[in-house]
């Protein structure tokens, strides 16, 4: 049976002037369970200040996303996606909604959401290969083993950083998944969280990113079933989403 969408948290029905800030979540991973993390995410943090739509793959069609049309009615966009090859008309609506300048967040696998490691995309379906670079100026290659415990500290902030950093705690704190590695980062991406494994190079966590469409947005490699138990990553995307609709 497919399953299309979608969850409104908040005010249902057409947005208006006065509704608040309509979040659609893009979720197609079987790594992470964050079809279950982000719902959970959004009753406890955003119900009341957000309208909150969320658009899972197709349990018939995995490489599909049911209801990706109310993308055209988001003020933000969160992708928790990987190597996903979506028919080329619904990769169209996501790279409109990002060419319209409008806000990007990504936690995780969205650095790498929609582009295969090897090999083109299967006739109709279509890959972004840039998406990572373009969108989020990263740099995603691979990840540290999941043996090597990763340590995350906070960037000293500056002005620009104090609304994603509010509520954080300056004391390092251990990640719940591997250490992601995505230096360097596109020239212009600021650098919010680090994280480091022992014998190894500091890696950003998380940072800020403005597109040449103009446009911002947010990224992290968090995105852990035990990140989402912690305390950094749920303050760090009511942050985010703060920071992207204001």
């Amino acid at each position: 049976m497919k399953f299309a969408l979608a969850l409104l948290f908040a005010a249902s029905g057409v947005a208006t002037a006065q509704s608040p800030p309509h979040v659609v979540m893009l979720i197609a991973e079987r790594e992470y369970q964050t079809d279950k993390t982000l719902a959970i995410f959004a009753r406890q943090h955003l119900d009341g200040h957000y309208r909150t739509t969320l658009v899972f793959a197709d349990h018939e069609d995995p490489n599909r996303l049911d209801g990706i049309e109310v993308i055209r009615e988001a003020d933000v966009v969160l992708v928790s996606v990987r190597r996903r090859t979506l028919p080329k008309a619904q990769l169209d609506l996501i790279r409109e909604y990002v060419a319209a300048g409008k806000p990007v967040i990504g936690i995780r696998t969205a650095s790498h959401a929609f582009c295969l490691r090897n090999g083109a995309a299967p006739k109709g379906r279509a890959v972004w290969p840039q998406w990572d670079a373009e969108v989020f100026g990263g740099n995603y290659t691979n990840h540290y083993g999941n043996q090597l415990q990763a340590t995350i500290t906070r960037q000293p902030s500056s002005p620009h950083q104090q609304l994603l950093l509010r509520g954080i705690s300056p004391e390092p704190i251990a990640a719940g998944g591997s250490l992601y590695k995505v230096s360097p980062l596109v020239t212009g991406a600021t650098p919010l969280l680090w994280g480091r494994v022992d014998g190894h190079d500091a890696e950003p966590v998380a940072w800020t990113y403005t597109r040449k469409d103009g446009g911002k947005s947010f990224y992290t490699s968090l995105g852990h079933v035990d990140d989402f138990g912690g305390s950094m990553l749920p303050t760090l995307l009511v942050n985010a989403i703060a920071w992207a609709t204001e």
